[in-house]
């Protein structure tokens, strides 16, 4: 049997109220990832050829949306279920429609289960004994709350059965509980979820009756999983344990494929890295943004959707978004590089300089304490400590452009828009309103006067203000 008679239903139609959010459960993100994207991608990396994902009416068109965006529409679709009526309706609706020879069932909330739970649990459904229908379950000490697995005295499964709806207290101490992801073959699941019946504490429809009616014909198997693979998300405090152990995951792939990732970095799951780059503690790398090899992003870095070549060096505490960083370049410490921000092979942004939408060319420096707004920095060039692109008059953007080898000396005020030519230099302290050609030296400073023997007088002159004594208040009138 071909991997492309797989299908996969993920039911996401749960209100998720626990979570005490406007955002419906399973958008709410992990690792930079909605939750529903794990399990999707799993089911896609397992050789689904068609997701359909069941939600509620109020969020069909939010997580619609964002399976488009994501997985495109030929892969994944998205179905309502209206009225909710629990698991086995979901199913029900998720089915319709789909002719592929197996299905897959998974929850929108189980962001860690992954290819090779789901691959073990497809092998189950292939075993010499055909079985209609294989689920996944786990071993847990304290099973309160989950459905039991239920198995005759040779050990074959022959029901799961609900927490609110077990009988005697040798079912409640079964260990064995129900993980809810199966795999069945497709004819048989829709026959099966036809049949079902709301005779249960909930009155709702349960997918998991349908274990009995796979064990009553061709038979049903069980696959014991990783019980923290399988747990669901709930609440926000799971949600958190969630993520925890997804980045835990995420940083051991990148240490199996020769990346150097210390203790409490937060790396994405859409984050790339090349071999040889090391996150050092504290560094949070998020979204879209990729590392290059030999790269060293220091301590407490925070980098959002942005690309940084090879050999770079990020110092400890820079910020860096939608930001594009060439091979070499440095950065920081305490360094902010806002959207649009460019930073050419071996330039360097020291610490506390801020730069937004400006080009650095190859070369230039910007080593200490500079607001570099809207701006194009030639190569070699080099601007001072205090440096300001005045680039906002308080309607309209404007732009600077430094020509290359430019020295722009300390506490300098650049008004855009104006250019600064080739070679040029601007003095220390001098207000640019007006273009600098090439090779000029441009100075604008208020004469400086020297008054000869006047500091002790005006010492003096400011020690007795400080000490004379204040007037008393006048008195209220009576």
């Amino acid at each position: 049997m071909s991997m492309s008679d797989l299908c996969a239903v993920v039911l996401a139609a749960g209100q998720g109220k626990r979570m005490q959010s406007a955002l419906t459960k399973v958008l709410h993100p992990i690792a930079g990832r909605p939750l529903v994207y794990y399990p999707v991608r799993a089911a896609v990396d397992a050789g689904a050829t068609r997701i359909v994902v069941v939600t509620s009416r109020e969020h069909h068109a939010e997580v619609g949306d964002y399976l488009e965006s994501t997985f495109g529409s030929a892969l994944a679709r998205c179905v309502v279920q209206d009225p909710p009526s629990g698991t086995g309706d979901a199913a029900r609706v998720g089915i319709e429609g789909i002719e592929l020879d197996r299905v897959l069932i998974l929850y929108g909330d189980t962001p860690l289960l992954d290819k090779q739970d789901l691959m073990k649990l497809l092998t189950s459904l292939q075993a010499d004994s055909r079985p209609e229908l294989a689920l996944m379950t786990a071993l847990l000490d304290d099973p309160r709350g989950y459905g039991r697995v239920l198995r005759s005295p040779d050990g074959k499964v022959r029901e799961v059965r609900e927490d609110r709806d077990l009988s005697n207290d040798q079912q409640r101490a079964v260990r064995e509980v129900n993980a809810g992801v199966y795999a069945a073959r497709t004819g048989f699941l829709k026959d099966a979820v036809a049949r079902l019946t709301p005779g249960n504490a909930q009155g709702e429809y349960y997918l998991s009756d349908v274990v009995a009616m796979a064990a009553e014909g061709g038979g049903a198997v069980a696959m014991i999983g990783d019980a923290g693979a399988l747990a669901g998300v709930n609440d926000r405090a799971q949600l958190v344990a969630a993520e925890e152990l997804m980045y835990a995951r995420i940083a051991a792939r990148h240490l199996h494929s020769g990346v150097t990732v210390r203790g409490g970095a937060r790396i994405d799951e859409s984050v790339g890295i090349e071999p040889d780059a090391s996150i050092e503690a504290g560094v949070v790398l998020r979204g879209a943004t990729h590392v290059g090899a030999g790269t060293t992003i220091d301590v407490g870095c925070v980098v959002t959707d942005s690309s940084i070549g090879k050999n770079a060096k990020l110092k400890p505490y820079s910020v860096v978004s939608e930001s594009r960083i060439a091979d070499g370049a440095q950065i920081g410490p305490f360094a902010h590089l806002r959207p649009g921000s460019r930073i050419d092979e071996d330039a360097h942004v020291g610490n506390f300089v801020e730069t937004k939408k400006t080009h650095m060319r190859r070369g230039s420096k910007a080593n200490h304490l500079a607001y570099l707004g809207d701006g194009e920095i030639g190569e070699a060039a080099n601007v001072g400590a205090g440096t300001i692109f005045c680039n906002y008059d308080g309607f309209q953007k404007h732009q600077t452009i430094i020509g290359d080898r430019a020295f722009i000396g300390s506490d300098s005020q650049i008004v855009a828009p104006v250019r600064i030519g080739n070679d040029a230099y601007v003095a220390t302290g001098t207000t640019v309103t007006r273009d600098v050609p090439d090779d000029a030296l441009a100075i604008a400073r208020t004469k400086q006067e020297n008054k000869a023997g006047y500091a002790p007088r005006l010492k003096a002159r400011l020690k007795g203000a400080g000490t004379k004594p204040k007037p008393e208040p006048e008195a209220e009138p009576e």
